[in-house]
C-alpha cells in the first residue's frame, strides 16, 4: 500500500528537548489518558447496563463516548512514547495507521454530533412526534452509517495519500496526520486535493448547515414557547452546545495551524492547539455530559455510593 512513498520512516521535528521535565509531562500526559479511558468507560458501562438510559439520545452519546476512548487510544500510547524517547521518528506504517485513527476519530465525532443536534431538535420542536420519528432502530441504522461510511472514506482518503512520491520525511508536528503527507509529496496531489474539497463542501457543510438549522428552530421554540419548554432546551442542549463548540474550536485551530504560518507561536502553545481535539475534546465531553444530564448523574452517584439501581 505505501511501497511507492520509497520513505520508511517519518521524523516527527515538533518534539524539543525537555530534559528531567519530561517526566513531569510524561505524568501529565498518562493522568490525562487515565481520566479519559476511566470517565468514558465509566458512561458506557452505565449507559449500557441501565434500561431507562436506552433512549435515542444516550445510545447516540455511547457511540460518541465509544468514539473518544477509540480516538485517545490511537493517540495517547504513541504520544507517551515519544516524550520519553530521544528520537522522535515513526515508522511509514504506524505513521499511515495513525493517519487512519485520528483522521477516523475526528469524522465519526463530527457526524455523531451532528446527528444528536437533529436529535435535539426533534425532541424539542416535534415532542409528540419524537418518539415515533426517533425510533431505535432508526438510531442503529444512523449509528452504522455514521462508522461505515466514515471507515470507507478514511480508508480512501489513506490510500490516496499512501501512493504519493514523497521528497522528504520530516513531518511538523508530534504526531502524523494526513496533510503533512501531502505537502511532502513531489508527485501531482491534484486527486488528494479533489477529494478534500468534495469532501468538504458536501459532508461538512451539510452537516454545518444541518446543525445550524437545528439550533435555530430550537431558539425560535425557547422564545416563543412556555417556561417548561425552554427549561428543557436548555437542560438537553447545553451539554451537547458545549461540546460541539469545544471540538470545533479545537479543530478550526488544528486548521488554522496546518494550513498557515505559525513559527511566530511559542512552540508549546502550537504542539497544545495541534493537540486539543484530539486530547481535551474526549475528556470534556464525559465530564459536561456527566455533570449536566440529571439521569446519567443520578445512577452514578447511585454506583458510586454502592446503592441498588
Amino acid at each position: 500500500m505505501i511501497n511507492s512513498t520509497q520513505v520508511s520512516y517519518f521524523i516527527l521535528v515538533a518534539y524539543f528537548d525537555t530534559g528531567a521535565l519530561k517526566y513531569l509531562y510524561f505524568m501529565i500526559v498518562m493522568s490525562l489518558y487515565m481520566l479519559i479511558v476511566g470517565a468514558n468507560l465509566l458512561l458506557i458501562v452505565v449507559i449500557c447496563m441501565n434500561r431507562s438510559l436506552h433512549e435515542p439520545m444516550y445510545l447516540f452519546l455511547c457511540s460518541l463516548f465509544v468514539n473518544e476512548l477509540y480516538g485517545s487510544t490511537g493517540l495517547f500510547p504513541f504520544l507517551l512514547l515519544q516524550i520519553l524517547s530521544d528520537i522522535h521518528t515513526v515508522s511509514a506504517p504506524f505513521c499511515f495507521l495513525q493517519i487512519y485513527c485520528v483522521h477516523f476519530y475526528g469524522n465519526v465525532q463530527f457526524f455523531t454530533l451532528g446527528v444528536m443536534s437533529y436529535d435535539r431538535y426533534l425532541a424539542i420542536c416535534h415532542p409528540l412526534q419524537y418518539h415515533i420519528r426517533m425510533t431505535i432502530n432508526k438510531v442503529a441504522i444512523l449509528t452504522v452509517f455514521i462508522w461505515f461510511y466514515n471507515l470507507l472514506y478514511t480508508v480512501v482518503m489513506l490510500s490516496k495519500s499512501a501512493q504519493l512520491q514523497l521528497c522528504g520525511n520530516t513531518i511538523q508536528k508530534v504526531y502524523c496526520d494526513n496533510y503533512s503527507i501531502v505537502k511532502l509529496a513531489c508527485s501531482d496531489t491534484t486527486v488528494n486535493s479533489m477529494n478534500g474539497l468534495i469532501y468538504l463542501f458536501t459532508v461538512i457543510f451539510g452537516l454545518v448547515i444541518l446543525i445550524f438549522y437545528t439550533y435555530m428552530r430550537i431558539l425560535k421554540v425557547c422564545f416563543s414557547g412556555s417556561k417548561q419548554t425552554r427549561q428543557k432546551a436548555v437542560s438537553t442542549c447545553t451539554p451537547h452546545l458545549a461540546s460541539l463548540l469545544n471540538f470545533s474550536f479545537g479543530v478550526f485551530f488544528e486548521i488554522m495551524q496546518s494550513r498557515f504560518d505559525m513559527s511566530r507561536v511559542p512552540i508549546m502553545l502550537r504542539i497544545f492547539l495541534s493537540l486539543y481535539w484530539l486530547t481535551c475534546q474526549p475528556a470534556f465531553s464525559p465530564l459536561v455530559y456527566g455533570l449536566k444530564m440529571s439521569k446519567i448523574r443520578i445512577i452514578c452517584k447511585r454506583l458510586a455510593f454502592g446503592k441498588r439501581m
